[in-house]
């Protein structure tokens, strides 16, 4: 070509969560059965969505209207009832017009980092869930800054690593939270959050709080919303319904702005946010229509507990197989449906290995495994040897060596012998070598 045509930016857009998968399909022509635990999708995972909300996506797919183009913000219905239901929590305050909706997540995440000037910065935690970190890494053209959450101190984020980072370095604009977070299954304690936005409010930042896993608690836990502790504080909310429903193929979530009146520039870069969806037209509608019914039915606050409560036993479960594993860091999980597991100092070395009959399964193991990360060839040898596919933690951007899993499988019996298999292959390959 004359020109470059790629971005310097764009080999920072990489999701180890769906590139394990091309290695494992290729394991899987050669026969191997393949348990998927490196995917957050609970449809994959058998999860059944009631009949009610089935009944009520079908009566909205019979209307006409359900077909057309919505208004560039979002159905102004819905956008009405999320605004209410955001104004209950007696924390910031919020119209519809401080809300617009995206298909997905991943669309607003995309968008929110791509508006931004290149040399504004927004500081994510470690391990970072992909999307996030590639967006932003991909925006700036270089690799994304990151704080420290701690294995040790049950996935906490460091608050002094945080301060330190964001003071000396000027292009931070912002800090992300995920919370619960993805990849860890952490939910941040009240009082850590009150000091994020402290420290957002002295260096005059804003906060993005990613929500989508909000209502997917158990354990005793308490996912506090952006809206309940942002006080003065300028931010925006991302929430969906991609894993409430779950509905992940909707791609339908929305972004919930606060304080836009505080400070010009954020109040700018809101609208910036909405013309970009208007130069779009909008996002999907039928999904739009659905969410008012189906929140605003008495019947999905039990929906949600019974789910809520199966994702606690499974976390029951994990936490009784390899949390007897010395060698690991290992933390139960109060939110969202992931864990990260973290190998401790000096137990993975490039020697390690299960044995893999299939000569073909093998061959192609040991070629992925020359030359990468420990974690990398852990979980190649991990799925060559029982065909449990996680991902590993350095994919997250965290030089952690570890893997993440999920804890979406709804045969109880299976899930169990799944990590059972996977704790018997993690004793073995330590000692390997």
């Amino acid at each position: 070509m004359r020109k470059q045509l790629l971005s310097e930016g764009a080999k920072e857009l990489s999701y180890e969560i769906r590139e394990i998968v091309k290695k494992a399909d290729q394991l899987k022509k050669l026969g191997l059965r393949i348990h998927w635990e490196n995917i957050g999708d609970p449809i994959e995972k058998k999860s059944e969505v009631p009949a009610w909300i089935k009944n009520i996506v079908g009566e909205i797919v019979q209307q006409n209207a359900s077909y057309g183009y919505n208004p560039s913000k979002g159905v102004l219905a819905t956008r009405e009832f999320l605004a209410a239901e955001t104004n209950k929590l007696n924390g910031a305050q919020i119209t519809p017009n401080d809300i617009l909706f995206f298909n997905g997540l991943g669309d607003a995440i995309a968008t929110i980092y791509s508006l931004l000037s290149m040399t504004s910065r927004v500081i994510g935690p470690s391990p970072a869930y992909s999307t996030h970190s590639s967006s932003e890494a991909s925006h700036a053209h270089t690799a994304p800054i990151t704080y420290r959450l701690d294995p040790a101190n049950h996935w906490y984020p460091d608050l002094e690593d945080l301060e330190n980072r964001i003071k000396y370095n000027p292009n931070i604009v912002g800090i992300l939270i995920i919370n619960p977070d993805n990849p860890t299954g952490m939910v941040y304690p009240l009082e850590y959050l009150e000091k994020m936005v402290d420290i957002a409010r002295r260096y005059g930042l804003f906060i993005i709080s990613d929500e989508i896993y909000n209502k997917i608690v158990y354990n005793g836990a308490r996912a506090y919303a952006l809206a309940e502790y942002i006080k003065d504080v300028p931010g925006i909310a991302l929430k969906g319904i991609s894993k409430e429903f779950p509905w992940p193929g909707a791609r339908s979530g929305w972004a919930e702005y606060y304080n836009r009146d505080k400070d010009e520039q954020f109040d700018a870069f809101c609208r910036a946010l909405d013309n970009a969806k208007m130069v779009e037209v909008c996002s999907t509608t039928i999904p739009q229509l659905a969410i008012p019914k189906v929140l605003g039915d008495p019947r999905f606050a039990v929906h949600r507990k019974e789910l809520n409560e199966k994702i606690g036993r499974r976390s029951a479960i994990i936490s009784e197989i390899l949390g007897e594993v010395p060698e690991l860091y290992f933390n139960p999980t109060y939110g969202a449906f992931y864990n990260t597991i973290i190998f401790k100092d000096g137990v993975l070395n490039d020697k390690q290995t299960l044995p893999i009959e299939n000569p073909e399964m093998r061959a192609l193991v040991e070629k992925w495994s020359d030359g990468v990360k420990p974690d990398f060839r852990f979980v190649y040898y991990l799925l060559g040897a029982t065909g449990i596919c996680v991902v590993p933690s350095t994919s997250f951007s965290t030089d952690l060596l570890g893997f993440r899993i999920t804890l979406l499988e709804e045969d109880e019996d299976e899930f169990r012998r799944i990590f059972t298999t996977m704790r018997d292959a993690i004793k073995a390959y330590i000692k390997s070598a």
